[in-house]
């Protein structure tokens, strides 16, 4: 209901100010991706396009419906065709060879593409299944790590929604580059880690 109150308001005013808006709801319960943060969420995207068979299936999936969605207004494509181009492009190197024509048309950036090497592997409290991930609290513990003005800085998930942990196993690595900021990050994390951990699937049924 969230998403569709929102989805009237951008329809709204698109129409207020005479711009065709089309909105095209995805699921947001959780991160898309492994990383948080601005050299993080780039590897991500660059093991996408690199076709690494290590890339986030979530990120890839995402970006191949998204860019379907684009590609099926080409007059030159079939209906519904838009998803077997998007992944030919990206399976056949071409997304990839496009975008390192943009980066070198940019130029250097003059960032910094480290990741933050002060870390601290958030743990589960417990057994079971990943039931619920609250984005809010992981966006702000990002931030608090220093993130996004530390490049490198941020969060990488090991976990998602639906899998099985195990007590002491690693939920997530927080990255830092500030003493400061590593510290009130790790102590924050310690007092509410962003994750619920349930005995059970909500899909799984009792024996």
């Amino acid at each position: 209901m969230d998403a569709l109150r929102l989805r009237k308001v951008f329809e709204f005013v698109g129409d207020h100010f005479g711009i065709a808006v089309e909105v095209i709801t995805t699921d947001g319960r959780q991160p898309i991706g492994n990383g948080i943060g601005p050299v993080l969420e780039a590897q991500d995207v660059m093991a996408v396009l690199s076709n690494d068979p290590s890339a986030p299936k979530d990120l890839r999936e995402k970006s191949l419906r998204l860019a379907a969605h684009l590609l099926d207004y080409d007059p030159e494509l079939r209906g519904g065709k838009g998803y077997a181009r998007a992944r030919e492009l990206l399976e056949s190197g071409a997304a990839l060879k496009q975008m390192h024509k943009i980066i070198d048309a940019q130029g250097p950036s003059g960032c910094r593409t480290d990741i933050g090497a002060l870390t601290v592997d958030i743990a589960a409290e417990s057994d079971g299944v990943v039931q619920a991930i609250d984005c809010l609290r992981l966006n702000r513990l990002a931030r608090t790590a220093g993130a996004p003005i530390d490049k490198g800085a941020g969060i990488r998930l090991f976990k998602k929604i639906g899998d099985r942990v195990e007590k002491g196993e690693p939920l997530y690595r927080i990255h830092a580059v500030d003493v400061a900021e590593f510290d009130l990050s790790r102590a924050a994390a310690k007092q509410d880690a962003g994750y619920a951990v349930g005995a059970r699937n909500n899909g799984e049924q009792d024996a």
